[in-house]
């Protein structure tokens, strides 16, 4: 059985501008948060991230929808170790959508594991929380560089 979440994160930056950062330039995230990606290369639809030593060395997304005029994103964690023994896939779904002079970032992902795994949410929601992390580091880079993805 599959696990659902949402989360939602009030950011001050502009849907547009943290919609680049995160969704379409592969060079900001890393940035950002250098302690938890090295790198992200794009090959077609496909984005590589490599992380630094660790538990975990890479993951491989691919970008379902990506709807730049609605800053809205659908993409797939089909591979990496990060899917571990229980997970055969993570489909996420985030929209960006603008309030006041920034944005709400509104995500929800979709867990499906192996066969016969039966998931924590308990645990699946830990993940998510840190995951979160990754919209208040990629703007505080975009507070403190103003020209990156204006």
């Amino acid at each position: 059985m599959g696990v659902t979440t949402t989360q939602e994160y009030t950011s001050c930056i502009p849907a547009p501008r943290l919609f680049k950062a995160v969704a379409v330039e592969s060079e900001v995230v890393p940035k950002a948060m250098p302690e938890a990606f090295k790198c992200i290369e794009v090959e077609g639809d496909v984005r590589v991230t490599k992380l630094p030593e660790g538990e975990f060395k890479y993951m491989k997304h691919r970008t379902d929808v990506l709807d730049i005029n609605n800053h809205f994103c659908k993409y797939t964690l089909f591979e990496g170790d990060v899917l571990g023994d229980k997970l055969e896939s993570v489909v996420h779904e985030v929209k960006y959508e603008a309030s006041g002079n920034g944005c709400v970032v509104k995500a929800t992902s979709h867990y499906h594991p192996k066969p016969g795994v039966v998931l924590n949410p308990e645990e699946i929601n830990a993940g998510e929380v840190k995951a979160m992390g990754l919209y208040k580091a990629v703007e505080e880079y975009l507070l403190a560089n103003p020209t990156v993805c204006a």
